[in-house]
């Protein structure tokens, strides 16, 4: 049986010419279309291994709702150091990695890197309170502004929205710690599972709402101020991306709205470049907008005009 299947791979690998096309991904990997970061082999962040840990984060913040269903008052303190306990280890390791893959230097010092992931996660987790103290307000904020919402356990069981605030929370603080490929993978895994896309570098004030939530996307350096509330295919995007040298386009610049207080936002509108939109403004649905509003405004599709004429005129499209 054992030469038999010795014969079939031998055949497998001379009908498919398996070696030469080896030889030549090699060569495509190490010379020809290498895009190793800085030239070097190392590990990368496992996506996997964050998905398990931001789980586990999101059951230690609100452990009644995301960890086991058998949880009582005596029980949840340790349970919560518990999670903490086996979590933070293992998003150390990640952050060790994301550190090895930004890093510039051709030597890399292996135990002053992974002192400095412990020292990052150390800080990391002296945030949680806080940052579980901000989620609390954007529970509230959607519980108080969604009619159809009956407790704030359904936000936090039931919404999309609710779920990719919490990761991108998450995400931010790593993200702002300096570990920007961590928080990356951790904005993607939410945008996965929930369909809206939050850069983790974006500002975001206390009681964010989002409400149904798909399509949404968040550019990288969006600000936007506390009590702001998004429909589902809200676009805070870029107008356009400045080039440097032979078109190479500049990273980090500002290209994304700034959204102040009290801003509501509804389906389907589209917000372009570095504008501001003016505390306690109303963006209509569908609206396509370029240019800054001031506050109290109130934005709205243009009315369409029709002709009692068979042959009707056009339709006036102007803000």
């Amino acid at each position: 049986m054992r030469d038999e299947t010795m014969y079939q791979a031998d055949r497998a690998t001379t009908e498919w010419n398996v070696e030469q096309i080896v030889t030549e991904l090699r060569a495509s990997r190490d010379v020809t279309h290498n895009i190793r970061q800085h030239g070097r082999i190392h590990q990368l962040p496992s996506r996997k291994a964050l998905l398990g840990s931001m789980e586990s984060l999101c059951a230690a913040l609100f452990p009644r709702h995301y960890g086991p269903l058998d949880l009582n008052e005596a029980t949840t303190d340790q349970f919560v150091g518990q999670t903490l306990t086996q979590t933070l280890p293992l998003l150390q390791e990640q952050i060790r990695r994301g550190l090895l893959f930004a890093s510039n230097e051709d030597t890399l010092d292996e135990h002053a890197t992974r002192d400095r992931a412990e020292s990052l996660t150390r800080e990391f987790a002296g945030q949680l309170p806080g940052i579980r103290g901000v989620l609390v307000t954007d529970l509230q904020a959607a519980y108080s502004g969604d009619p159809a919402a009956t407790s704030r356990s359904e936000v936090l069981l039931c919404y999309p929205g609710m779920a990719a605030i919490i990761y991108y929370r998450l995400a931010h603080a790593l993200h702002r710690l300096g570990v920007p490929l961590i928080a990356r993978l951790i904005s993607d895994i939410a945008h996965s599972s929930t369909g809206i896309d939050i850069h983790p570098a974006a500002e975001i004030g206390s009681h964010f709402f989002i409400d149904h939530g798909t399509g949404v996307v968040v550019g990288e350096t969006s600000v936007i101020g506390t009590h702001v509330r998004l429909y589902q295919a809200v676009t805070l995007g870029a107008k356009r991306f400045p080039e440097g040298e032979r078109g190479v386009l500049i990273k980090g610049e500002p290209r994304h709205p700034i959204v102040e207080d009290d801003v509501v936002i509804y389906a389907g509108a589209t917000i372009l470049g570095r504008i501001t939109i003016g505390q306690g403004s109303v963006i209509g649905g569908n609206v396509w907008l370029t240019q800054s509003v001031p506050p109290r405004s109130h934005v709205v599709q243009a009315q369409m005009r029709t002709s009692a004429i068979i042959q009707p005129k056009p339709i006036d499209t102007q803000l």
